[in-house]
């Protein structure tokens, strides 16, 4: 079930997603996204709280209205779903980012050099940075990639080390998870602890040697990760939703 989470996903469509109609929940205009798949044997759904839409999976001959007959009949579950999900953070002055499981806080003065700088404040951990106030959220995001890129490929290198790999390339984005010779991960992972992170991160270096969710698979990961990895996936379970939220 975490396994979604280990890469912080984005739930990106893939070419076989379709964008058919919107319906309103609860006063929330909803875009539906259907698949038709020779695989399924009935219509399922499934509500991103994230990407704030519902995805419908469902026979190749099975009508469009049969999808929207279905969504009208979940529309107290789809609105408990969508409800569920913590709001959308922005990332502006006096407000909080985390960055590696702390919060900290986002002082901006329009005459400060525009260059985000980590500052020790008298309360905490504070990011300072100036520019047109419009502009704060994007080179906040910026900066939390920056460091997400030099946290990820030293961590990569390290598990890989250990494992007797050689270093994939780092591809940062908002992405599923894959396997090969590269290594994707979402930049919104810098945001959580950095025993999280080096789980997850342990986690894709594992899936070098197999390719599934095996026995062996979590017996060779537990020999790469030095940490607890089930309390890594507590945290992800209880967390990785609001993370995914933060600069949407």
């Amino acid at each position: 079930m975490l396994d979604h989470l280990k890469t912080i996903l984005s739930n990106s469509l893939s070419d076989n997603w379709r964008a058919d109609p919107v319906v309103n929940v609860e006063g929330e205009d909803v875009p539906v996204r259907i698949k038709r798949t020779a695989q399924a044997r009935r219509i399922s759904m499934r509500a991103d709280v994230v990407k704030r839409e519902i995805r419908i999976t469902m026979p190749p001959y099975a009508p469009t209205k049969a999808a929207l007959d279905f969504v009208a009949q979940k529309q107290e579950w789809l609105a408990a779903r969508l409800h569920s999900a913590p709001a959308v953070a922005p990332l502006g002055p006096g407000g909080t980012v985390a960055f590696e499981g702390e919060p900290h806080r986002i002082v901006w003065n329009p005459v400060a050099t525009r260059t985000v700088r980590l500052v020790e404040g008298l309360e905490g951990r504070e990011l300072h940075l100036g520019g047109p106030e419009e502009m704060v959220e994007g080179r906040i995001i910026r900066w939390l990639k920056n460091e997400a890129r030099r946290l990820f490929e030293a961590e990569i290198s390290h598990y890989c080390a250990k494992a007797g790999e050689r270093a994939p390339r780092l591809s940062l984005g908002d992405p599923r998870s894959r396997w090969g010779r590269t290594i994707s991960l979402s930049w919104r992972l810098v945001m959580a602890p950095a025993y999280v992170r080096r789980s997850v991160i342990a986690h894709e270096v594992a899936h070098m040697r197999h390719m599934d969710h095996s026995p062996a698979f979590y017996a060779w990961l537990d020999t790469l990760f030095e940490g607890d990895r089930k309390a890594a996936d507590r945290w992800l379970k209880m967390h990785g939703t609001a993370l995914q939220r933060v600069g949407r």
